[in-house]
């Protein structure tokens, strides 16, 4: 398919120097005092110090860190409605599960087919701020018919081509969905039909966008939350994946509710049903991954952790969302030593991969009981090296010749950062994505100074505001018995309206 391309590449080697420079040698990251970085046609050439070689353009940083660009495995995509959530349990009674009267009344897409493509646009936006280079979109299905849609992604990879973001997309597809029944019962609601067909639809955009917009764009295939699929859908997908050799998504061993759906339907936890499928390889990318058998949430025996392992498959740990919601796995450490592979996701908003960083190194010393039990640099790379792995893409997520030139730039002298001792232990203990002035992806300059060409931050928020109000208002429409708005969203405090008429706070 043919996709509008970002601004075009510098011409000729462009050199960018830093107080420090995150290099790769010898399959790890090392640390490059007053290092430098080249890069040419999309292609790092060099990194070190000393380059003696021709340059076009050259740019000093100063007292910055100039790394790898994250890789997000489960980049958020969406006006998130995680926020709607926070305070507003339990979601069954809250409109984030299906009533079966919505079900029978027929559902329907919440967003028209602009708000889709102004939502990608948005968020796409707000991942590169981030210092996000890779991404691999999430969103809601729960304001939607069904599934996602070709033509949403059809604009999504416009929108992604156009900012100059790399993405790996493909549109949600399930062949059943959570329903609560009127006595507040879960269960799953299923229409293998609807479903399989999405997968073929999905399975051809995969066919028509790999490798295009010179490369950025390429294909996944993503099947909703393991609950919600059928053993046809798995057995096809994994054929698919197998025989297009692109990554498949699957959100699995995130919920209470999720794994006991499965147990009682298969039998088996979600792993093993997923590994009696023949489901599960190295393509696999699995957020979250929380609730396993031996862990704190699962008292369950079993090998859950083993099968994901032996299968080379990766978990997509996402750690702010998790502990949002009162979860966490058991732990990154203890996950790393058993030779489980991971990568990180932001999945919520804000879509910052350093408080994902941070959140998720004080859960592991909580969990672990121990603040030895997990360092700086290990997170580091599962947000680099970890998605690239999982990915299989050793071109990404590591500056070394050869590597593709995707950099983030991080400024330390922001005064909240304070003293700097080590970047990157300053970065896990101050940072967060506000802090990023420049990104470049694939050799180009996608934000410079904080400024995304195209985008205007002021009028994209104000956008999103109304649009995210408009989702609101629709909420009764899919939320068990039907309250009005007032009941579903709970408000910190009492709310002085506006149209409540004059406010007299004065004193007598």
């Amino acid at each position: 398919m043919t996709a509008p391309m970002a601004r075009p590449r510098p011409k000729g080697p462009v050199l960018i120097t830093a107080r420090w420079v995150v290099g790769h040698r010898n399959g790890r990251h090392c640390l490059i005092e007053n290092g430098e970085v080249v890069f040419e046609d999309g292609a790092i050439t060099f990194v070190g110090r000393g380059y003696a070689g021709p340059v076009a353009e050259r740019r000093d940083h100063d007292n910055a860190l100039v790394g790898p660009g994250f890789v997000d495995l489960d980049a958020l995509s969406d006006l998130d409605t995680t926020i709607l959530g926070y305070d507003n349990q339990p979601a069954a009674k809250k409109g984030r599960v299906w009533p079966r009267s919505y079900i029978d009344a027929g559902p329907y897409e919440m967003y028209s087919r602009e708000e889709l493509a102004f939502q990608k646009a948005y968020a796409f936006a707000n991942l590169v701020r981030n210092g996000v280079t890779t991404a691999l979109p999430i969103a809601s299905l729960f304001y939607r018919a069904w599934g996602e849609t070709v033509e949403e992604f059809t604009d999504a990879a416009h929108a992604a081509a156009g900012l100059g973001l790399r993405v790996y997309l493909g549109p949600a597809y399930r062949t059943g969905n959570q329903v609560v029944s009127d006595s507040g019962v879960i269960g799953t609601h299923y229409d293998e039909a609807r479903g399989l067909a999405e997968l073929e639809a999905a399975i051809a955009f995969a066919e028509r966008v790999e490798g295009a917009a010179g490369g950025l764009i390429r294909a996944m295939l993503a099947p909703d939350r393991i609950e919600t699929c059928t053993p046809e859908l798995l057995r096809r997908t994994a054929a698919a994946s197998r025989d297009l050799d692109i990554p498949v998504r699957q959100h699995a061993c995130q919920s209470r509710i999720e794994y006991d759906l499965v147990l009682k339907q298969h039998g088996m936890s979600p792993p093993e049903w997923m590994a009696s499928l023949g489901y599960l390889s190295e393509r696999s990318l699995l957020p979250h991954g929380t609730y396993v058998s031996g862990s704190r949430h699962i008292d369950r025996p079993g090998r859950d952790l083993e099968i994901i392992r032996d299968a080379g498959a990766t978990i997509v740990h996402c750690p702010l969302v998790s502990g949002r919601h009162g979860g966490t796995i058991d732990h990154f450490g203890r996950y790393r030593e058993m030779g489980l592979k991971i990568g990180l996701g932001t999945d919520t908003a804000p879509p910052d991969m350093i408080l994902n960083m941070q959140v998720g190194m004080i859960l592991t010393r909580v969990m672990g009981g121990s603040a030895a039990t997990i360092r700086s640099e290990d997170y580091y790379n599962a947000a680099t090296i970890g998605g690239a792995d999982a990915l299989r893409r050793p071109d990404l997520g590591r500056l070394q010749p050869g590597a593709r030139a995707d950099i983030n730039v991080f400024d330390l002298t922001r005064p909240h950062l304070g003293q700097v001792i080590d970047p990157i232990q300053t970065m896990m203990l101050a940072g967060h994505g506000r802090d990023f002035s420049d990104v470049i992806i694939d050799g180009r300059f996608v934000m410079e100074n904080r400024m995304i060409a195209g985008r205007d931050e002021t009028a994209d928020n104000q956008r999103a505001q109304g649009q995210f109000e408009g989702l609101m208002a629709r909420y009764p429409e899919r939320t068990l018995h039907h309250p009005p708005t007032s009941e579903i969203f709970s408000s910190s405090f009492p709310v002085d309206r506006a149209t409540d008429g004059p406010a007299l706070w004065g004193s007598a």
